[in-house]
């Protein structure tokens, strides 16, 4: 672990960050191994593996990082037109621990610890770059602008796979499609939840003892998919730390049963992809804003209008991978047009049916390899334009969205990348330097994609 300088031996966070680890140290004296966890731009996850007696000195001092980690492509290669490599020094900043995210790793055979991490600058300033951090400002301008908060929640799908020893370069099959007669989809069987009771219940089992809060789980629209559901919670940065954590644990827990869980947003052209669904509603000092008698439905509908305004411009957050636009194409499951509804799963924007203290906006864009710190940003700073703005939306889709003639969301990801380049808006949203990161490295990988001959242009054209 690098030595950091005494200048940045404060911690950042609130007080009383102390009690996290004292606490933990006399419960489990016998730690093997710290693994810290700093998600990038992309969502994935960079660490390290310390001795377990190293915990008090990464709560005491911190972790050094540089900041260039969040400068990297979605392969972990530099990517140096964002100007955070070499031409800086590619210089450390220092991490601290989130305050509540320790907790023990249930699935290793060593006794394991994980901490979720934060970068700051050595003034001890948050790292404008990273993607919590770009959250945390979403946050505070909501309280400062319009002196509301934002109550959250996320649903999150993904593949299971038996393990396989090649380079997946052929298209793998899912569990549960091996069978006698027509393709099934077997939504919501509890039978597929059965033959999997050992893996569920360890899913269960690591979530409470993580302090995840996750609920239901059920069977989706494929064989092999999966998808659980996380509680409410009165903090968007906590509601993000719990998506991160939580594709960390079915992970690991997959692995441990010789099972590889994929959150890929579209691994099967016939099968729907993994989506990641978001529940938002926002309060002030008197309550939920959507649920007053008066106000409330003319407010959930500047929301809503904020959000398909914005949309367009604010889609490469939703949607941030090559594989991802694949989900915008027309059958693929995943809404792909400008519109919203009441109780309809076709749309991009759904209000659930509920009582009218819960009601919300369910946003249905997202992609689950998306980074969930980007995601409730775009959607939060587009509710927060349509508040500001006070202009209602376009009537309500009724019925198959698919079959309405609304404006489409593109499928193509340089047109998505060129729009939140362009917006100012977005460019608030996110921040300055993040805005440029995010913008450079997209348009890398999709440069990388597109020198890639694929087999269907071998097939055609040889």
């Amino acid at each position: 672990m690098n030595e950091l300088p005494h200048q940045i031996l404060e911690h950042p966070a609130e007080p009383g960050w102390k009690v996290d680890f004292d606490a933990f140290l006399e419960t489990h004296p016998d730690l093997d191994t710290l693994e810290v966890v700093l998600p990038d731009t992309n969502g994935v996850l960079r660490g390290k593996w310390l001795p377990g007696k190293a915990l008090k000195k990464v709560f005491e001092q911190g972790v050094a990082f540089p900041y260039s980690l969040f400068g990297l492509d979605v392969w972990g290669r530099e990517v140096e037109s964002t100007g955070m490599h070499l031409e800086t020094g590619d210089k450390d900043g220092v991490c601290w621990p989130i305050p509540e995210s320790l907790k023990l790793v249930p699935w290793t055979e060593r006794k394991t610890a994980q901490v979720l991490l934060s970068m700051y600058d050595r003034d001890g300033q948050p790292f404008p770059a990273d993607p919590r951090h770009v959250l945390e400002n979403m946050v505070e301008r909501l309280k400062s602008e319009f002196g509301v908060t934002a109550t959250c929640a996320f649903e999150l799908e993904f593949y299971l796979f038996e393990e396989s020893e090649g380079d997946w370069t052929e298209q793998p099959k899912p569990l549960f499609s091996t069978h006698l007669g027509p393709a099934r989809q077997n939504m919501y069987a509890l039978s597929d939840l059965e033959a999997l009771l050992p893996v569920v219940d360890d899913l269960r089992k690591a979530c409470e003892a993580q302090g995840i809060p996750a609920d239901a789980a059920v069977s989706e629209a494929a064989p092999g998919q999966f998808e659980l559901n996380l509680h409410h919670r009165q903090n968007p940065l906590l509601a993000a730390d719990d998506v991160v954590l939580l594709k960390r644990l079915v992970a690991g827990v997959a692995r441990k049963h010789e099972l590889k869980a994929s959150f890929m947003a579209k691994p099967f052209v016939e099968w729907p992809g993994n989506g990641m669904h978001v529940h938002v509603s926002m309060e002030d000092e008197k309550g939920n804003l959507f649920a007053d008698p008066d106000k409330g439905p003319e407010r959930l509908g500047y929301a809503i209008n904020g959000l398909m305004k914005t949309m367009p411009e604010a889609l490469l957050l939703f949607i941030s991978t090559f594989n991802g636009f694949r989900r915008m194409q027309p059958g693929s499951y995943a809404p792909a047009s400008i519109c919203w509804g009441y109780d309809n799963r076709s749309v991009a924007l759904r209000v659930p049916a509920s009582s009218p203290e819960a009601a919300r906006v369910e946003h249905r864009i997202a992609g689950a390899d998306a980074n969930p710190y980007l995601v409730l940003t775009g959607i939060l700073a587009g509710m927060l334009e349509g508040l500001v703005q006070k202009k209602e939306p376009p009537a309500p889709v009724t019925g198959n969205a698919y079959e309405k003639r609304k404006k489409r969301l593109t499928p193509w990801m340089d047109e998505a990348i060129d729009a939140f380049e362009a917006s100012k808006l977005m460019k608030r949203a996110v921040g300055p330097e993040m805005h440029k990161v995010l913008t450079e490295i997209k348009r890398e990988e999709l440069n990388e994609f597109g020198r890639e001959i694929s087999s269907l242009e071998r097939q055609t054209y040889l």
